[in-house]
């Protein structure tokens, strides 16, 4: 008998909620210590799901390295990474050319262990490969096909992350960066959070990271993308695009076609299967540079007003950078105070989160998922 929709849909949604689940806790399995960079990490999770390639902007010693290997180990399956130079050869990442094959007449790639054969891949200084190597590479991102010699590979990869000082000037590197759909920028920790990076810096250097999800969580939540019903948000998404060109911040057909595919993808990590303006966000992230990124907070402000995610909360806040998208973490920040006011800076914590919920939430218009625990950590306090 042929299952019904209704039953496939119910079917979909228990496995997509079990992988959310699994992927949550691989988030912070990978970020536990590291300051400000959940943001990175939240984007590596949706580009993976999206299989769209992410960039990675800033300056040398930002953690950038540190946060990719540290969500791949999380995640397990077969992770490459590798620093290019301007005499990085070809054989470096792709691997050598196979003697045994050769000596037979086949010009074949021995590919074992090398970017071919990658589930998650990390390219640092990623344009300073030389035109033989982006040549190749543009081949892996786009078709995840590894072509050289006699060799035809189909490549694995879910998600490619790319990594640089900066954007390119040239044209033709341009272009090449223009294939990651997410870009994101990166600044050093700031002077109030010194202490933390310090405290935080101490306990990654001493602690492995475990495997809490594995990739087919993430295949399982790229299956149910398509299905995602875009109708509802596409007429916003449409408005949101003419809002940037007014104000000069233009993205090509194509990127404005595929920001559609991360906009379903954060559908599914929430655990829905019809996407509304709370999806909207992920279009920041397509805009390629920074300003341009600063210039669509502002302009978008109204139409992402309504962001706000269960899982990928970091990145959400700093996409819209409004009061509703910090609702879910300052729930649960609340949750797991309540659950531990013994402890010895039980106070200090709430009164931190009590004058961060004031200054986001005037009382009267303080959301439901708030008002009891604000009231339940004013008692706490009071009691302590």
């Amino acid at each position: 008998m042929q299952e019904s929709t209704a039953s496939l849909k119910e079917r979909i949604r228990e496995a997509t909620q079990e992988a959310s689940s699994r992927i949550r806790d691989a988030i912070r399995e990978a970020t536990t210590g590291l300051i400000d960079r959940d943001q990175l990490a939240e984007l590596m999770i949706l580009g993976a799901v999206a299989q769209e390639h992410l960039l990675v902007v800033g300056p040398p010693g930002t953690a950038k390295s540190a946060v990719v290997r540290r969500v791949a180990q999380s995640l397990g399956g077969q992770y490459f990474e590798y620093l290019l130079g301007r005499f990085t050869e070809p054989s470096e990442l792709f691997g050598p050319v196979n003697l045994t094959k050769l000596r037979e007449g086949s010009v074949e790639t021995d590919i074992a262990g090398m970017l071919p054969e990658a589930e998650i891949a990390f390219l640092d200084e990623v344009f300073l490969g030389s035109t033989a190597i982006l040549n190749t590479l543009l081949g892996v991102l786009n078709e995840r096909q590894f072509k050289r010699g006699h060799t035809r590979v189909k490549c694995p990869l879910r998600i490619c992350v790319g990594a640089a000082n900066g954007l390119p000037e040239d044209e033709g590197l341009a272009a090449f960066a223009d294939r990651f759909l997410l870009h994101v920028f990166v600044e050093p920790v700031p002077d109030p959070r010194l202490e933390d990076l310090l405290e935080g810096g101490w306990q990654v250097n001493h602690r492995p990271v475990a495997a809490r999800a594995d990739l087919s969580s993430l295949d399982i939540l790229n299956r149910a993308v398509p299905l995602v019903n875009m109708a509802e948000v596409r007429g916003d998404l449409a408005q949101a695009i003419r809002q940037l060109r007014q104000a000069n911040v233009l993205l090509s057909d194509r990127r404005i076609v595929k920001a559609q595919q991360l906009i379903a993808a954060a559908t599914v990590l929430a655990g829905r299967q019809v996407a509304s303006r709370a999806d909207l966000w992920p279009l920041v992230y397509v805009i390629p540079t920074a300003a341009g990124q600063r210039n669509a907070r502002e302009v978008l402000r109204d139409l992402l007003a309504q962001a706000r995610h269960p899982l990928l909360q970091a990145v959400v806040e700093e996409a819209v950078q409004q009061p509703l998208a910090r609702i879910t973490r300052l729930a649960e920040t609340a949750d797991s105070l309540l659950t531990n006011t013994e402890s010895e800076d039980f106070q200090k914590s709430a009164e931190a989160l009590l004058r961060e919920i004031d200054a986001n939430f005037v009382k009267a218009e303080l959301p439901a998922e708030l008002e009891e625990r604000r009231t339940q950590l004013i008692a706490a306090l009071e009691t302590d």
